[in-house]
């Protein structure tokens, strides 16, 4: 390994030691993260003739330019994919379209609400995926609990339960779906043997979290409130509800159809969205304009939280950069030789690592460092894939950072770094290792192969 290399590492710790203590430092974490993107491929610039290899002279700064415009072309698609649902959802919810959903879920038990969030978040996450079911989960939390200190333990258990809930789907997770897509599982075999470990992981941290929460909830007047029924009829917020999650849920049909990345269908279902409650607010009389125009996409692009999507930029393109000098794939390889043969630890440790950096980079090096054989525990639904899917899904729960569910959440609810690793780490680590050992036992006694 490299000076160079080195340095490029230590910046990234250093950067990543930064966002962890971000409630000392008192400095915005997307600020580090774009410092360290920005760090990270200065110092690459000094000698990308050592990672790119048949590139000289001039040609060596068009190559790295394509690098670049490569991986940011990837991250963009996720930023604008985060943009476009953050922009629906909040849409539905200011005209009251979770209205009948957050009346489901409402409860005057903490307890009681908690396992509600658990399972709903659960069941939306492998529907939708675990990105757009935290944001929305988060939009009617805020509808019913106004106890900030309680809201987290909930929005903490959020990120848990839709990362377990995106494991065991193929389209709920981008990992499981990165795996799908290859053919590396199957929509059954990943279902029917991931349910039950993912569904594990989430019940054991819902159980102790729920040991932390007792009493009753105390409901405000504004809270109580049905939104938007000043401006819109029933039928309307019901249209605008569907048209919503209803188009959310067709964002993956959409790609399986045409093939685009689901960035696409998002802005598909934005626009049509856009359409509809633009005609709905265009008939309104004049006098209720004013609070309409409040409600419209036009001011929720206004008030898009950007540090969130910053945020993300600046991760992934760091992360980006280490995965381009080779560090990611030389751990993936370093793992083999030292485990060589035991993919339940292989797959364990890459989950750890996965709540430390980006799953998908680390997935995409598994999947082209390890070939696909013919029979055993590398063949297609094999323990080494089946777990790689659990394990990077289920092991972002355990540092807030490790999701891009988590980092909504930290950026929607201000979560800082410090305050999810020393409440919420160790309970989602007992979760997913208790979900491993599920997954040991369902393999070893029930589908033997």
């Amino acid at each position: 390994m490299s000076s160079l290399t080195i340095a490029i590492i230590v910046l990234f710790v250093i950067g990543y030691l930064c966002i962890a203590i971000e409630s000392v430092t008192k400095v915005n974490k997307a600020a580090v993260a774009l410092l360290m993107f920005v760090g990270c491929w200065t110092l690459f610039m000094i000698d990308p003739g050592q990672y790119i290899s048949g590139a000289v002279g001039d040609q060596v700064a068009l190559a790295v330019s394509e690098v670049m415009e490569r991986h940011l072309g990837s991250t963009s698609t996720t930023l604008f994919f985060l943009m476009g649902a953050m922009t629906i959802v909040e849409l539905v919810d200011q005209n009251g379209g979770f209205n009948f959903v957050r009346d489901t879920l409402q409860t005057k038990s903490k307890r009681t609400l908690l396992w509600r969030i658990a399972f709903m978040t659960f069941i939306l996450s492998a529907i939708l995926d675990n990105l757009t079911t935290s944001i929305v989960m988060i939009m009617i939390l805020r509808k019913l609990v106004s106890d900030k200190k309680d809201r987290l333990v909930y929005a903490a258990l959020v990120v848990i339960s839709a990362n377990s809930g995106g494991a065991f789907s193929p389209i709920g997770d981008v990992t499981t779906i990165m795996l799908w897509n290859k053919g590396l599982v199957t929509a059954a075999g990943v279902i029917m043997e991931i349910f039950i470990p993912s569904l594990i992981s989430m019940v054991i941290p819902a159980y102790i979290l729920s040991l932390s929460l007792k009493g009753e909830l105390s409901f405000t007047a504004q809270q109580a409130q049905t939104v938007g029924a000043s401006e819109l009829t029933t039928g309307q917020r019901k249209a605008i509800f569907f048209l919503g999650v209803g188009g959310l849920i067709f964002v993956p049909i959409f790609k399986s159809i045409t093939h685009l990345p689901p960035f696409v269908g998002i802005l598909l279902v934005l626009g049509v969205l856009w359409t509809v409650t633009e005609v709905f607010y265009g008939n309104l009389k004049q006098k209720e304009e004013k609070g309409a125009m409040q409600k419209r996409v036009t001011n929720m692009l206004s008030r898009i939280d950007m540090s969130t999507i910053l945020f993300f930029l600046g991760i992934l393109m760091a992360v980006a950069c280490l995965e381009t000098v080779g560090v990611l794939t030389a751990l993936g390889e370093g793992l083999d030789s030292v485990f060589q043969g035991n993919h339940y630890l292989v797959t364990g440790i890459i989950g750890v690592l996965s709540s430390i950096v980006d799953n998908v980079p680390l997935v995409a090096g598994c999947m082209g460092m390890y070939p696909v054989a013919p029979t055993g525990d590398m063949a297609v639904d094999g323990i080494f894939w089946q777990l790689l899917a659990y394990c990077a899904g289920v092991g972002g729960s355990m540092l807030i950072i490790g999701s891009a569910a988590g980092v909504v959440v930290m950026g929607l609810e201000k979560i800082t770094f410090g305050w999810y690793m020393k409440k919420i780490t160790w309970i989602a680590f007992v979760g997913y290792l208790a979900g491993i050992l599920s997954y040991w036992f369902i393999r070893t006694f029930i589908f033997v192969g």
